[in-house]
């Protein structure tokens, strides 16, 4: 049987087997908004453990290790951002559009914090540039894999005749090398928050030239 006729897995119902799930998510989700604040370094299974009030044991039993715990977070970081900024923008056609649309969302990501302390990738992406390992692979997987999303609604945008010919790769890595440098303006405060969200589209705005006509 090839992969595209094989049954969907059948629903969890146990139930020690949900409630596993459940507290697995739930640890998850405020080990997201620690490591946005303090880093992944800053997370432990005993301080999961103190913050969620339950026994470390449990939280070990959940993940087995501090590195496995760092990187079942950046995964978790990492589906919490596609849900709020990819998977709204994925009904935008396809192009110059859809690039807009990924923008505003990522506006949104971070006026108004995903996580509570700012932009996830920010505050771990330079903790781990030279530490290659499970936890780098992940962080910097993941930060791939947005800035291709870009070059390629780029890259579509140019092969529609929408916008000029580019380099989209390189386009792609200086629109998020802006949008981590306006991450950091929004979380200290430096700068008015819609002043920066004008630079952004701005920035973006200068990519999204329309070749010129006749």
């Amino acid at each position: 049987m090839s992969t595209s006729e094989q049954s969907p897995p059948a629903p969890v119902t146990d139930g020690r087997l949900l409630r596993g799930a459940r507290s697995r998510q739930a640890v998850l989700r405020r080990a997201v908004d620690l490591a946005s604040l303090d880093g992944l370094e800053g997370l432990s299974l005993g301080r999961l453990a103190a913050e969620l009030s339950i026994s470390k044991s449990g939280v070990q039993t959940l993940f087995g290790s501090k590195e496995k715990l760092q990187a079942a977070t950046v995964e978790a970081a990492r589906r919490l951002f596609h849900d709020a900024v990819v998977a709204p923008a994925s009904g935008v056609p396809q192009g110059a559009a859809r690039v807009r649309a990924l923008v505003e969302r990522w506006i949104d990501y971070a006026r108004e914090p995903l996580f509570t302390g700012g932009c996830f990738w920010a505050a771990n992406l330079a903790d781990f540039d030279s530490r290659p390992g499970r936890v780098h692979d992940a962080l910097f997987g993941s930060r791939q894999e947005w800035r291709d999303l870009l070059a390629a609604e780029l890259s579509a945008a140019a092969d529609a005749g929408e916008i000029v010919e580019l380099d989209a790769a390189f386009a792609a890595f200086q629109i998020d090398a802006v949008l981590l440098a306006a991450n950091t303006a929004l979380r200290t405060g430096d700068t008015d928050p819609d002043l920066v969200a004008d630079r952004i589209r701005r920035t973006v705005e200068a990519f999204l030239a329309e070749p010129a006509r006749g």
